[in-house]
């Protein structure tokens, strides 16, 4: 096993969900100083700032929220300042481009946020992203849209029923991840969906985009999260119990709307999430929990099966197997309720979790070993991937 390359030593989460009245640079104000103070620092201490957002930094100028933030934080003499977006791989991103800069003498201590306000009073969620729709490409890219298949949610379902099709995998398979993770939800207190779900419940809700039922999307959230990352050795000085980062990965396809034989087959997280294990000299048997990105049930499913869980193919048995998933299963993965049941805060979902399992701070829910955690990011249709080896120090 590797050493630590970097460390979080500070988590700042606010309130998430349907919260309204606040934009996503106030949100992203609100969570770097709560992860300051988490950490027990000044904001004066913090000389690097990464800011990643969500749908909200994208309609507006990308450097935006960037630029806003270390005003209103009044951060000044910066070493590090920089936007990054790599959708819902973004957050495993910023973690490895911290660790690097601190790793480099860029800089010591640096405060990654993301932030999104993308819902609307008296709007449901999927209003918040209908604006995707309203843009059609031009040429041979609106091919694809000409064919009616203008969100996420159509385009996942596409690489979902290639899976299905090749595979044999059934909609009941996805439905034990929704009813799992919502199992682990009960008992975080950030989620926002509480109420158990069975099997029957995830079948009878309502169809979204085949074979897509409601409980296999992910919520729709308002809210900011912040991490403090400094160096290994600093983080021992510190309030919180260091959570070290071990290894880290990235691999994108590139192939973005383009007809191949694997879309729906294998992602981003066959390359990612093999290296990120090589870099912190870890196998599979020596992980304790998984914390993946979840904006579908099987988005979950894909992951699983390329990083080597299962084999390829096998993730609907895998996941359907009695004593599989769940508080009480062998595999735990997602123990906060991920997108699909807690909150949607893109990439910084399952790192966040991956975050307070590690610190031994997940009260009802904590998994007793967490010594390393393995977390993933995903972005796009399955067109971006970013893997981090995270635990104790």
């Amino acid at each position: 096993m590797s050493a630590a390359k970097a460390a979080v030593v500070g988590l700042g989460i606010t309130e998430l969900g349907k919260v309204y009245g606040r934009s996503a640079p106030q949100f992203g104000v609100e969570a770097v100083r709560l992860a300051a103070a988490d950490a027990g620092l000044r904001l004066d201490d913090i000389d690097g700032l990464i800011v990643s957002g969500g749908l909200s930094d994208m309609i507006s100028p990308a450097n935006a929220m960037t630029l806003s933030l270390a005003t209103d934080l009044g951060l000044e003499d910066l070493n590090l300042l920089t936007v990054m977006q790599g959708y819902g791989s973004s957050a495993a991103q910023t973690v490895q481009y911290a660790a690097m800069a601190i790793a480099a003498g860029t800089a010591e201590t640096i405060a990654i946020v993301w932030a999104d306000a993308p819902l609307q009073e008296r709007r449901g969620g999927g209003a918040a992203y209908a604006s995707q729709a309203t843009s059609t490409p031009a040429g041979w890219n609106a091919i694809t849209s000409t064919s009616g298949a203008l969100t996420a949610n159509n385009m996942y379902a596409l690489a979902a029923r290639r899976h299905m099709d090749r595979f044999g995998t059934t909609s009941e398979q996805l439905g034990h991840i929704a009813v799992a993770q919502r199992d682990w939800a009960v008992m975080n207190p950030l989620a926002q969906l509480r109420d158990p779900i069975t099997l029957e419940d995830h079948q009878s809700s309502r169809w979204i985009s085949e074979p897509f039922h409601l409980l296999d999307c992910c919520l729709v959230s308002n809210g900011g999260i912040a991490l403090i990352v400094t160096s290994a050795e600093r983080a021992a000085e510190l309030a919180q119990p260091a959570v070290g980062v071990y290894g880290w990965a990235q691999a994108h396809p590139g192939r973005t709307g383009m007809r191949n034989d694997d879309f729906g087959i294998v992602s981003g997280a066959a390359r990612s999430g093999p290296r990120a294990l090589e870099m912190a000299g870890l196998g599979l048997d020596e992980i304790d929990i998984v914390e993946l990105y979840d904006c579908y049930s099987f988005t979950t499913l894909i992951t699983l099966e390329d990083y080597g869980f299962c084999g390829k193919g096998e993730g609907g048995a895998f996941v359907s197997e009695p004593g599989m998933l769940g508080p009480g299963g062998k595999l735990k993965l997602n123990t906060g309720g991920g997108q699909l049941s807690s909150y949607y805060m893109w990439g910084m979902t399952p790192l966040s979790e991956a975050i307070i399992q590690a610190r031994g701070q997940a009260g009802e829910r904590q998994v007793e070993k967490h010594d390393r955690v393995l977390v993933s990011g995903n972005g796009g249709v399955l067109d971006y991937h970013g893997t981090l080896v995270i635990g104790t120090v």
